[in-house]
């Protein structure tokens, strides 16, 4: 990763000194927040409400917390139920000339973004993107016969009318210093928190939380020609690479099925080119699915991708089941 984003790691997730100094900007971005919501709340700014549920699946926190694999789990779930769901998320870092974008299994993601298609792909929905959610809201109906739509993100896009609300929270990391924006990685307080349907943490759980287990099986081929379980896979020592927020969690799960990890962190959503993954010692790389969709055209024959499954507990299914029936109902 680069430089400026291990400064803002340390500033938010240890006592750096330059957090006390940031923290008066923290402040303001808090307080501006703050009005922005109570614009929408009052009607002074206008959302968008859409015919069917939606529900959100967002966090308090700048920075990836394993939101994707919960909105797949979402969609097989509500999918189970008689449902027929879909998803919108904002396409971040997509350079789409026009918004909002269908994606399908297929989409570039120097277009869409990264995460948007690999849930096309994995929970086998209809996917629309965009950075003002209503209209991908607006474009997804028009275009599916959806009657559940479940947000990617969003849960500060107050411009989105809202029937249901579930925070993820990074169990190892959690609100960091507890400073908002640029002092702390805090995008909304924490007390935030105590007005979601749910709270869903990746890692260890606190108390009035569900935790959330990544359950890593095989690999798969960037090609899409062999699939091999990690017990099986062989050599064990092997290139990783992760552009996502939290890097480290994806060496340690790594490391957890045995690898000897020689690691490579990219910032988020990067994109990559051929050399950046020419390592010339041919031993093979494996990165996370979000990555390899963006590596799929650079002719690696030595590259593998790890698909993540969330795994949530019993009483989340029941909990969720109980809060969403009042929602549909109403």
């Amino acid at each position: 990763m680069k430089s400026s984003d291990e400064l803002l790691q340390r500033i938010w997730y240890t006592r750096h000194p330059l957090a006390m100094l940031l923290a008066p900007l923290g402040w303001v971005y808090r307080a501006v927040g703050a009005m922005r919501k109570a614009a929408y709340a009052s009607g002074l700014l206008a959302c968008y409400t859409a015919d069917v549920p939606v529900v959100i699946v967002g966090n308090i926190t700048s920075g990836g917390t394993g939101k994707t694999p919960l909105v797949i789990w979402l969609v097989e779930y509500f999918r189970s139920l008689g449902y027929f769901p879909g998803v919108v998320a904002r396409g971040y870092r997509g350079r789409a000339k026009s918004w909002p974008q269908q994606v399908r299994p297929d989409s570039d993601p120097v277009v869409v973004g990264d995460e948007p298609i690999v849930i096309a792909r994995r929970a086998n929905c209809p996917v629309a993107v965009g950075p003002r959610r209503g209209d991908a809201v607006n474009a997804l109906l028009r275009h599916a016969d959806c009657d559940i739509v479940i947000s990617d993100d969003g849960l500060q896009h107050y411009a989105l009318d809202r029937n249901y609300e579930i925070a993820v929270v990074d169990g190892v990391r959690r609100m960091g210093n507890g400073r908002c924006l640029p002092a702390g990685p805090l995008r909304e307080p924490a007390s935030r928190l105590e007005t979601v349907d749910l709270i869903v943490t990746n890692g260890i759980a606190g108390r009035g939380e569900f935790g959330m287990k990544y359950i890593a099986t095989h690999a798969e081929h960037i090609d899409g020609s062999e699939r091999v379980e990690l017990s099986k896979f062989s050599p064990k020592e092997i290139h990783a690479v992760a552009g996502i927020a939290h890097p480290e969690r994806f060496f340690s799960m790594l490391r957890s099925k045995g690898f000897r990890v020689i690691a490579h962190p990219f910032r988020d959503h990067a994109r990559f080119t051929r050399s950046d993954l020419e390592f010339g010692d041919g031993l093979p790389i494996i990165m996370t699915e979000k990555d390899a969709i963006k590596c799929e055209y650079l002719d690696l024959p030595r590259c593998w991708y790890v698909p993540i499954t969330a795994e949530l507990p019993d009483v989340f299914k029941r909990r969720l089941s109980f809060v969403f029936s009042g929602v549909s109902d109403g």
